[in-house]
């Protein structure tokens, strides 16, 4: 990465997808930045581990949605999440917030996610600290940060949060820029910046950051309405999960936040 994608003039920066996400972290881990990174998947990994968290559960995220997801689980001792098309039928927990939510006590549970958890995987790979935000606990994660970032002051170089709207796919399996995403992204950046507003300079938001704070800005007052009309909110109704947009829009409702330890996100104090 060359100096001038990196976005290190500022402390909190943001990247889509994972691509971006391992290239912000690994530059500013080599620079000697302590390095928090955000993970943002609204519809539905990150409002999935959200969910999961206000149930006590520990949640292991796993790259691939393959015959391997089954061992890996056997191997962690996890309840294994199956396709949403499966449990509507049969039951059991899937990639599906309001799954999760109806199901009985589940110690721990694989989410495989080709977005999600493979960004997630990506950033601690890269030496990241990893958070997963939602809406639903965006404030949390922020004063969270505030905590974080105050705890690495005394690093020899400046701390960076980089924020990760995961996007989704394209059936070619390009990254498709999801605006959901772009929305949770800025509601967490918009909360940090108000928890620091006595510093919140021009050297706190990076103009990336900034474009994801304005655009939730410009939605916030009528996020549950959005969701349900954005592009995959829209999938999720036709194809018959209107209650997992519904929970994703449940703003503030948790105040736990999700920290990637041992390659399991579990509630973080």
């Amino acid at each position: 990465m060359q100096p001038w994608h990196s976005q290190d003039r500022h402390v909190v920066r943001l990247g889509w997808g994972p691509g971006a996400a391992e290239a912000l972290s690994r530059y500013a881990v080599a620079a000697g930045s302590p390095v928090c990174a955000v993970v943002v998947d609204v519809l539905s990994f990150t409002t999935c581990v959200s969910v999961a968290m206000d149930a006590g559960m520990r949640v292991h995220p796993y790259r691939w949605k393959d015959e391997s997801a089954r061992a890996f689980a056997d191997s962690v001792g996890a309840t294994l999440a199956g396709p949403r098309s499966a449990t509507r039928t049969d039951g059991g927990v899937s990639l599906s917030p309001a799954s999760i939510r109806a199901a009985g006590p589940v110690e721990g549970l694989v989410l495989p996610s080709p977005n999600g958890s493979t960004i997630s995987a990506v950033l601690a790979d890269a030496g990241a600290d990893v958070v997963a935000a939602s809406l639903r606990n965006r404030a949390a994660v922020a004063a969270w940060l505030v905590g974080w970032l105050e705890s690495s002051g005394g690093s020899p170089a400046q701390p960076a949060v980089v924020v990760v709207p995961a996007g989704e796919r394209w059936p070619d399996g390009s990254l498709r820029p999801a605006v959901e995403d772009l929305w949770g992204a800025g509601a967490v950046v918009a909360a940090l910046a108000a928890r620091l507003e006595h510093r919140a300079g021009p050297l706190l938001l990076s103009p990336e950051a900034q474009a994801a704070g304005a655009a939730w800005l410009a939605v916030q007052e009528r996020v549950a309405r959005a969701l349900g009309e954005c592009a995959s909110g829209r999938e999720l109704v036709e194809q018959g999960w209107p209650s997992d947009v519904e929970i994703a829009a449940e703003l503030d409702a948790s105040d736990h936040v999700p920290l990637l330890v041992d390659g399991a996100f579990t509630a973080s104090a």
